[in-house]
């Protein structure tokens, strides 16, 4: 297989792209360091589609080095021929060769295994050529033997059968056949093992619909009611079709001795070992299509909620809400320094609320506060009800804002939150974690186990590891976007850093802690273990204000300061002005790009890069993002009515809607199909994780807690 063609075609893009792409990786460069820094050898490939690339890379590969296994097998046994490895070498998929593989794979003791065992493989070789003269059990009657346990010529014909039967079970060509129409035609049905059991899966009680059109949701949903023992789920192939397939395909002559024995060969064949066998193919390929697109719509998720701009400049009051153990909270000033922690207890039992509203005024008074971030979780309705009340009864400008807290008690009980914060509890450092998270979205959430962050579905359901590593190279593309700042940033934020990993995170702390804030990007080659390729790889994120060099503080790569210099001096420029926000207009006053690129020694695309960056600084992608709605009254569930306009914020999106904040406890659902007039194949095509909307109340189910919401029609408020 050319493996740098199959890329190119499957990925669409030119093969001189995916050559320096699969080059680029191989020599150990990561992903948001060849989209940023080798844009002239990948033509400008971005980080999605070099990540797709690379786990595309790394499939294939897999798939010639079983290829190279299977054939070394298969020679080892004195079976391979030039026709079957030509069939194993251009085999697109390991299905194809496991298919290939599967007459000649070691198997467990079998009914054909011990027939073969017992002499019975001519007999059934010869009711396979069906040229029978006489009655079966005539010849069948010479296999009959006491010794090797053949009973009778009946015992002989049915061992012959089993013979038969394995064979066209094994046959590629048949298989691959019985899997597509069964793809293409075959139902997904699913039925209740009781239906007097209330459950969350009574949709799928008495459900059936083509295979091939089930939604990823759908089989997500069937899959874990199975799990749970609650729903029997099956696929039902047409069988009619693949009985006639496969009697046309072994029975090719009209032998009143050997045709009555084919057909219940193969039906035997199909019933006992293919069917079952090509049903649990069928169900595991179509929940890896549905896990991989759960994986995808959770990652566009977590880049939304990671890419929320941050909110600088305030004093946060974060707020765990809760009921018995009272709610904790903690301020946290404009560098998210912790100020003060305290529990109020304004909820039940104790409902101590006009304790808990002297203690509040005390703290915005004495700390300035201007924002209270409060959890969604337990008590946030009252909470959010004691907030509405004190907000009216002060003068003080405060607003407040619901976050999703989801992670932030994993985090509080990790160990890293042990050693941030040594003296604190749980509750105090979920309450520190929820005013962060409004503060710098992208450098809290980077504490959290990303599939902890709740912004997708079923995802305890599926691979874990495959899952996880989507979500870390989402989190290490969002944080290399952004860059970080070497002299403030966590270690947390460091191990996402392309060519950074825990260890030297670490490292790069403890130096920043024993020598003081690093006065240049070229220190970072004194941190223990950090050598040549790990600086190549994360210099060009790292950030570092006010140093000696003005551009340690922007995205220039040191590999390119001799040009970047060049460039400013040819135009009349010196370094300190990038100092003071950048110099504006420079881009335009290059005339010639393709020129000036020769004279100073970089590729046209590196040299717009460069400019731009020393037009604009360390610019902060997330400031193109919907900031969130900040709050000052409540909304109840029982004063929405049908009909309503109300401003609110994608929380979630999943494969058959999103989830919208519109200031209730609970979430409104705005459907796929109330979205937007035109056609769209996915809601992620109309909306994103953060987005604020308007939109309209369609109905309020008070009783199962349910808003149905619309999208359709409703533009700024009307």
């Amino acid at each position: 297989m050319d493996i740098i063609k199959t890329l190119a075609e499957e990925l669409q893009i030119g093969r001189h792209q995916a050559e320096a792409a699969v080059k680029l990786i191989d020599e150990g460069n990561t992903i948001p360091f060849i989209a940023r820094y080798r844009k002239e050898a990948t033509g400008s490939l971005n980080d999605e589609i070099l990540r797709a690339l690379d786990e595309r890379l790394r499939y294939l590969r897999g798939l010639e080095d079983r290829k190279n296994q299977v054939i070394a097998t298969i020679t080892d046994q004195g079976k391979m021929t030039p026709g079957l490895e030509q069939q194993i070498r251009s085999a697109a998929t390991l299905v194809a060769v496991e298919d290939l593989y599967r007459p000649y794979k070691p198997k467990r003791r079998t009914r054909a295994m011990i027939a073969r065992e017992k002499g019975l493989e001519p007999l059934a070789d010869l009711i396979f050529l069906q040229e029978a003269k006489e009655p079966l059990e005539e010849t069948a009657a010479s296999y009959v033997s006491e010794e090797k346990g053949v009973e009778s010529p009946e015992a002989a014909i049915q061992g012959a059968m089993d013979i038969l039967a394995e064979r066209i079970s094994d046959h590629p060509g048949y298989r691959t056949w019985i899997r597509n129409i069964t793809m293409n035609k075959g139902l997904l049905q699913s039925s209740a093992k009781d239906e007097k059991v209330k459950s969350v899966y009574e949709t799928y009680y008495n459900y059936e619909e083509p295979v091939k059109k089930a939604a990823s949701h759908r089989i997500l949903a069937l899959n874990r009611g199975e799990s749970e023992k609650i729903l029997t789920v099956k696929v039902i192939p047409p069988v009619d079709q693949i009985m006639g397939y496969l009697e046309k395909q072994v029975i090719v002559k009209n032998n009143p001795y050997t045709t009555p024995v084919l057909k219940a060969v193969v039906k035997d064949s199909y019933d006992r070992l293919t069917g079952p066998s090509i049903e649990r193919e069928i169900r595991s390929e179509i929940t890896e299509k549905a896990e991989d697109g759960a994986i995808r719509v959770f990652g566009k998720n977590l880049e939304q909620l990671l890419m929320q701009p941050p909110i600088t400049g305030r004093v946060v009051l974060g707020w765990d809400p809760a009921f018995r153990t009272g709610c904790k909270l903690a301020v946290v000033d404009s560098t998210g320094k912790v100020l003060d922690t305290i529990v109020i207890y304004p909820t039940a039992p104790q409902n101590k609320v006009e304790e808990s509203k002297k203690i509040l005024k005390e703290m915005i008074h004495k700390y300035n506060i201007s924002l209270i971030s409060v959890g969604n979780g337990t008590a946030s309705r009252e909470s959010e009800q004691v907030i509405v009340e004190l907000l009216k009864e002060i003068k003080e400008p405060v607003k407040y804002v619901i976050v999703n807290e989801a992670g932030a008690s994993v985090y509080s009980a990790s160990k890293l939150a042990t050693e941030e914060f040594p003296a604190f509890d749980v509750g105090q450092r979920s309450a520190v974690s929820i005013a962060r998270r409004l503060q710098d979205p992208l450098a809290e959430l980077v504490k959290i186990d990303p599939k902890s962050i709740g912004v997708g579905q079923y995802q305890h359901d599926m691979n874990q590891k495959k899952l996880g590593a989507a979500l870390e190279g989402v989190v290490e593309d969002c944080v290399n976007r952004v860059g970080v700042d070497i002299n403030t940033a966590s270690a947390s934020l460091l191990e996402y850093v392309s060519g950074i990993n825990k260890t030297l995170a670490k490292n790069i702390v403890a130096y920043r802690e024993e020598n003081g804030a690093f006065k240049s990007r070229k220190q970072l080659l004194k941190v223990a273990k950090l050598g040549p390729k790990a600086f190549e790889q994360c210099a060009g994120f790292m950030r570092i204000t006010g140093g000696a060099e003005p551009l340690d503080g922007t995205s220039v790569h040191p590999e390119s300061y001799g040009a970047a210099k060049a460039i400013l001096q040819s135009l009349g420029y010196r370094e300190e002005e990038l100092a003071r926000g950048g110099i504006p207009g420079i881009s335009r006053k290059i005339r010639d790009y393709k020129k000036m690129a020769e004279e100073v020694g970089v590729g046209e695309i590196t040299l717009r890069d460069i400019a731009g960056e020393l037009e604009k600084p360390a610019r902060d992608p997330r400031d193109e993002m919907p900031r969130p709605v900040l709050r000052s009254d409540i909304l109840e569930m029982k004063d929405l009515k049908a009909g309503m306009v109300l401003k609110g914020t994608v929380r979630n999106v999943i494969d058959f809607g999103a989830f919208v904040d519109i200031g209730v406890h609970q979430d409104g659902l705005v459907h796929i199909s109330q979205m937007t007039d035109r056609y769209i194949r996915h809601p992620m095509d109309a909306v994103s994780v953060g987005d604020v909307v308007d939109v309209k109340i369609l109905a309020v189910d008070l009783e199962k807690k349910r808003i149905s919401l619309t999208m359709k029609g409703v533009k700024d408020g009307n």
